[in-house]
């Protein structure tokens, strides 16, 4: 009934039950949809694997002596199997910050996620990474890089 569109209230009323029981049970059963949704995922992902992982013993050896197309297709089945179990680096990523300024972000740092939000909401604060780009000591090596991309210093 709530996949058709009728509310807790109507679903109570249909089978004469509190509005509240009703709520509760279809929370209970949005749960164990849930969890029936993640272990089809997880047997899913386990098949796949296994195919994969078939699919590279057949050009392992192949590839390991030095054939070229066997190589290529063992690491596609690599890259397959990387995909599908989540075992990729996360790439780092530079968020806009304050006046538009980058601010570096990998985003598995706890360091980096706290520093974001601090600074976040306040306009005019300048973020950790970015605090020494105008310092005095570095205005010097700044001169030196301009000019010598100038040809000017030799």
């Amino acid at each position: 009934m709530k996949i058709q569109g009728r509310s807790a209230i109507e679903i109570a009323e249909h089978y004469g039950i509190s509005p509240n029981t009703a709520r509760k049970d279809l929370s209970r059963a949005a749960r164990q949809a849930k969890d029936l949704e993640v272990r089809d995922a997880e047997l899913y992902r386990f098949i796949q694997g296994a195919r994969l992982e078939q699919l590279l013993r057949g050009v392992w050896t192949d590839a390991v002596d030095g054939d070229i197309k066997a190589g290529e297709q063992a690491r596609k089945y690599i890259a397959d199997l990387t995909d599908l179990f989540g075992l990729k680096v996360p790439v780092r990523t530079e968020i806009s910050g304050p006046d538009g300024g980058a601010i570096p972000f990998g985003g598995n740092d706890l360091t980096e996620l706290s520093a974001l939000i601090d600074i976040a909401g306040q306009p005019d604060a300048v973020p950790p990474a970015l605090a020494t780009r105008n310092d005095p000591e570095d205005a010097d090596d700044e001169e030196w890089e301009n000019e010598e991309e100038d040809g000017d210093r030799q």
